[in-house]
């Protein structure tokens, strides 16, 4: 799966709310009220990542988890980033 150009980044971010691009990958921050959810939003993610073989880099700091999305076979940002990172969001949502 080709990366896509950094036009085609920002037109498909449009459609994912507060994802941002930068360094190569896209982003997002989610906040939580303590640790104990922050964890289960990352064992979520973790599931749906080993489901599509795709796994992002995730940094906890307490009650904010931060994700990175990226495909380093193609050394940018593909469809695969965007797939992830639409279920990210509805994980999210499901369970905030």
């Amino acid at each position: 799966m080709a990366a896509l150009s950094k036009e085609e980044i920002r037109e498909k971010l449009k459609s994912l709310p507060e994802w941002s691009f930068a360094g190569g990958a896209i982003h997002k921050k989610f906040v939580f009220k303590s640790f104990m959810p922050a964890i289960a939003f990352v064992n979520k993610i973790a599931e749906a990542a080993e489901q599509a073989n795709h796994h992002p880099d995730i940094t906890i700091n307490y009650s904010q988890v931060s994700i990175s999305l990226s495909t380093h076979s193609e050394s940018g940002v593909t469809q695969k980033d965007f797939q992830l990172a639409q279920t990210i969001d509805k994980i999210y949502g499901s369970g905030h």
